[in-house]
């Protein structure tokens, strides 16, 4: 019986203390759950010499996923310092269909939708804007149109934080795929003529 009023006392003074305030402070069973040796972000520190208490990282760290030892994939170059001539990944259906979804977001307002450079900002600002299909931009090595991606030229600013490595490789596919249905078309109208010569049936 007293075991029960005991108990039944215990939870009354429970219930009773969740809403009593007190001036003095309330104890600490565990005191290093509260009272943590740690500083706050963007305060001082008296313990560092430069007085920050937020540290950088030690130089030469590498986060995970961060190390790219593949440089050809990374940055569009080989081992010898030069631009890969061809995309280092296999070109196929789904990367197609991926570059080309990412040419129509961040390409095609300048370049337009075949690549002839008079997009949006051409017509509106008469902003020169590169054509895939000149000659010499034909013969850049796909590690060089990476690069510029990557990096920017001319009035072209770089794409490397919107773009990441893969979808620079999957638009350069899909330019490249431009180029070449531009060249076929281009050679069969050309030999339209020869195949049916004027006044043949």
């Amino acid at each position: 019986m007293l075991g029960v009023l005991a108990l039944a006392s215990v939870v009354a003074l429970s219930g009773c203390a969740r809403g009593c305030t007190s001036s003095r402070p309330p104890i600490h069973l565990n005191p290093s759950m509260d009272n943590q040796p740690k500083v706050l972000p963007q305060t001082a520190s008296t313990f560092f010499y430069d007085g920050a208490s937020m540290r950088q990282p030690v130089p030469g760290t590498v986060p995970i996923g961060g190390l790219k030892e593949d440089t050809a994939f990374f940055t569009g170059k080989g081992a010898d310092g030069q631009f890969v001539a061809t995309i280092p990944v296999t070109v196929n259906e789904a990367l197609l269909e991926r570059g080309r979804q990412r040419y129509a977001i961040y390409c095609q307002p300048c370049h337009d939708a075949r690549g002839d450079g008079k997009g949006i900002l051409f017509q509106r600002g008469n902003v020169p804007t590169a054509s895939f299909h000149q000659e010499k931009i034909q013969k850049y090595p796909d590690g060089q149109i990476f690069d510029v991606i990557t990096n920017g030229t001319g009035l072209m600013s770089g794409y490397r934080w919107p773009i990441p490595p893969a979808d620079r490789w999957a638009i350069i596919a899909y330019v490249r795929e431009l180029e070449r249905k531009r060249l076929a078309s281009a050679t069969g109208a050309a030999k339209a003529p020869a195949d049916n010569p004027a006044g043949t049936k």
